[in-house]
């Protein structure tokens, strides 16, 4: 049960994601802007897929790369589950919060409006804590090598994105994204 819940969280993630950028391009606002900034945020779809790949083989018994499990708990699955579920339950809240200034990247021709209010009165960067709390969950449910390296590798690069976007907030909207900034925490 765990593990096809592991596997339906990176769709349900994919999805939400997929989804608010489709219905933002149906209002004439292009909110993918993946690679714009910095040319080798290229080098992540493959790793990605390949991520994908690790969770579906390890949900549906096929040949994974990542080797035996670290340890056998049902608890420590559970508690993954919850992570995940935690997970999306905040992309989704990050998502409505948004509302038209979702985007996937740097904007830098045509920000939208700071965000400051919903789940951006809590955190500054409500979807990289939910990746994060994805990730975590899906080692807990898949607990070998891959997991443990794409979580690792996936918090530090989420923070070099936080912090290219910091500064291209604080030039940007000035005094008040550093007034922001003095109000919410980075992450919690």
């Amino acid at each position: 049960m765990q593990k096809y819940f592991g596997a339906l969280t990176i769709l349900l993630l994919l999805g939400l994601v997929l989804a608010r950028v489709s219905m933002l391009k149906k209002r004439g606002i292009k909110a993918m802007h993946f690679g714009g900034t910095d040319k080798s945020d290229f080098l992540i779809p493959p790793f990605a897929l390949f991520y994908f790949y690790t969770v579906f083989a390890n949900a549906f018994g096929f040949w994974t790369p990542g080797g035996t499990a670290f340890f056998q708990s049902g608890i420590a699955g559970w508690v993954g589950v919850f992570s995940c579920l935690a997970g999306l339950i905040l992309m989704y809240w990050s998502l409505v919060s948004f509302g038209n200034s979702f985007r996937v990247g740097i904007d830098q021709n045509l920000p939208d409006k700071l965000v400051t209010t919903g789940v951006f009165e809590v955190t500054r960067n409500p979807i990289y804590l939910a990746f994060a709390l994805v990730l975590l969950g899906e080692f807990l449910i898949f607990p070998n090598w891959v997991a443990l390296i794409f979580l690792i590798v996936g918090v530090v690069l989420f923070h070099r994105q936080v912090l290219r976007e910091e500064r291209f907030l604080r030039g940007y909207y000035g005094q008040f994204y550093e007034d922001y900034c003095g109000r919410v925490k980075r992450y919690l």
